[in-house]
């Protein structure tokens, strides 16, 4: 009898859950102690949920200053994601910024019950054991899956509610509680304002897999989606994002197809080849797609829910920005939920009862290879450094960033290095040490490293000397690290702070950046 417990539905449930919690927290902590999380956009985060958590705007100064957009500029002006706000009660419980490493891992582990009762409709059909074992794998692949960890890798980023909230509405979908569906759907236009875009996606999947049923609600709900998220985005990106403070068109990255959407769609109705010359512009691009579709042995292309992932994948193979090309970055985990359903939904039909044998060996195995593919991939990416002590410690150069910062008193007014400017964040008022001077009390930096956002360590290096020849004294130095405090009030050539008629600008891409799809 304790042998049935221990091995139950729910006690697997559990273990899983666990599972993916103690991972992907481990890997997020680990950046932490390694000092390899950035401002950007740990940094971000923390100062913007600490605004709601002190019952403010999401005001963030590490976001503001660098990118030059005006006072009172709220991270809503920036991505429309006032869900975000529930994460503040972890701050009446812990005002630190891992935190929000924490509250990831629980909302990235929320998602193994829903992914494990997706399985359990896929295979209704099936023998209870195959199904059984079906849903065990899914909750494991899906738990340690590379797109995850490497969330967790790069920190903390909207999409910590995204994937639980995707898998929350297309479980719901295949229970059919509509009223559930909705108001995922909701939180998802509320995490992101492309988010719409999967949600309308989803709203035609709904409309394809009822339009043969007497499902009315399935069909009166797919209607909703697929008109309301496009609509629900339009909004956010057009009226909301701007009413915050936000520039509009400021993350349009396709220019290759005109210079904003209408614009684009003018073009495209006159030469829809440039669609084509721009999904393909680049090598990158269709070695992404290949990746996506192919390590998963191309099974979500046979299942109509792999259509959710369609306006997040045209957000990035059309896009101009490099950063969105490889797989280094957090992007993946957003398509993840939609990839893992529509693989599970394939191998449900493959495997169901009173199919030939061989269609039941060929899903075995494609199942298995598919998993197989996933988890080996997650070793290098996130298994293995969890167990080397070298990953855990700083190298040099950070650790003494973190002897610098601990001379800064609290409440000074810093510019920082991006690594170290989350440890800063909760007790200091910190900006980026960036291509502008801004005239704070305190200067932390290094002269030997590059750091985003400069280009080089030498310009890096000239910065710390040109704040040596006007009005800074070097306090500290060890390892190329820099500390160095204003003593007057001579001002430094470019010294500039954003004010109300400040032009936001976007950073430019290093030229090393978009050649390697496991590089971000």
């Amino acid at each position: 009898m304790a042998a049935a417990v221990l091995l139950g539905p729910a006690r697997r449930t559990a273990l899983l859950t666990a599972l993916c919690f103690t991972v992907t927290c481990a890997i997020g902590l680990q950046g932490w102690t390694s000092v390899s999380l950035g401002g950007f956009d740990l940094g971000i985060f923390d100062q913007g949920v600490r605004g709601y958590a002190h019952f403010g705007l999401p005001v963030s100064t590490l976001k503001s200053f660098h990118h030059e957009f005006p006072p009172g500029f709220s991270l809503l002006g920036d991505h429309f994601s006032p869900v975000l706000a529930l994460l503040a009660p972890l701050y009446w419980i812990w005002d630190d910024p891992r935190s929000l490493i924490i509250g990831q891992s629980l909302l990235f582990a929320a998602g193994v019950p829903l992914i494990r009762r997706i399985a359990g409709y896929a295979f209704a059909g099936a023998e209870p054991r195959t199904a059984r074992r079906a849903a065990d794998l899914a909750g494991l692949v899906y738990g340690l899956g590379w797109p995850l960890l490497v969330a967790a890798r790069v920190g903390f980023h909207e999409v910590a509610f995204a994937v639980p909230l995707t898998l929350l509405m297309l479980e719901r979908g295949l229970a059919r509680r509509y009223g559930t569906v909705l108001l995922a759907a909701l939180l998802l236009c509320c995490t992101k304002e492309d988010l719409g875009l999967l949600v309308g996606a989803y709203g035609l999947v709904l409309l394809l897999r009822t339009r043969r049923t007497d499902d009315r609600a399935g069909r009166r709900t797919g209607l909703g989606l697929l008109l309301g998220g496009p609509v629900a985005s339009a909004a956010a990106i057009t009226w909301l994002i701007p009413a915050m403070g936000g520039e509009p068109g400021y993350y349009w990255n396709y220019g290759s197809l005109g210079t904003d959407g209408g614009d684009a769609l003018r073009n495209l109705l006159h030469d829809p080849f440039l669609l084509v010359q721009a999904a393909f512009d680049q090598p990158l691009k269709p070695l992404l797609l290949l990746w996506l579709f192919g390590t998963m042995l191309l099974l979500p292309l046979r299942s109509a829910t792999v259509l959710c992932a369609v306006p997040l994948l045209a957000e990035r193979i059309l896009s101009s920005n490099p950063n969105h090309w490889s797989i280094a970055r957090h992007y993946d985990s957003l398509l993840w939920p939609v990839l893992l359903t529509a693989a599970i939904e394939v191998l449900g039909r493959l495997s169901a009862t009173g199919r030939p044998e061989r269609s039941l060996r060929r899903a075995r195995r494609l199942g298995l290879g598919a998993a197989g593919i996933a988890l080996v991939a997650a070793v290098p990416i996130g298994l293995v450094p969890l167990v080397l002590p070298s990953s855990w410690a700083p190298k040099p150069s950070e650790a003494a960033l973190v002897r610098a910062a601990a001379l800064i008193p609290d409440g000074a007014s810093v510019e920082a290095d991006n690594q170290i400017a989350p440890r800063l964040t909760a007790r200091t008022d910190v900006v980026l040490v960036d291509g502008t001077p801004r005239g704070r009390e305190y200067v932390l930096t290094r002269g030997d490293k590059r750091s985003f956002p400069f280009k080089t360590d030498k310009e890096q290096a000239e910065r710390i000397q040109l704040l040596l020849a006007h009005g800074y004294r070097q306090l500290w130095a060890e390892d190329g690290v820099v500390l160095l405090h204003r003593e007057g009030d001579e001002p430094v050539p470019g010294e500039h702070v954003p004010g109300p008629g400040s032009k936001p600008v976007q950073d430019e891409v290093p030229t090393d950046v978009g050649h390697n799809l496991f590089r971000g």
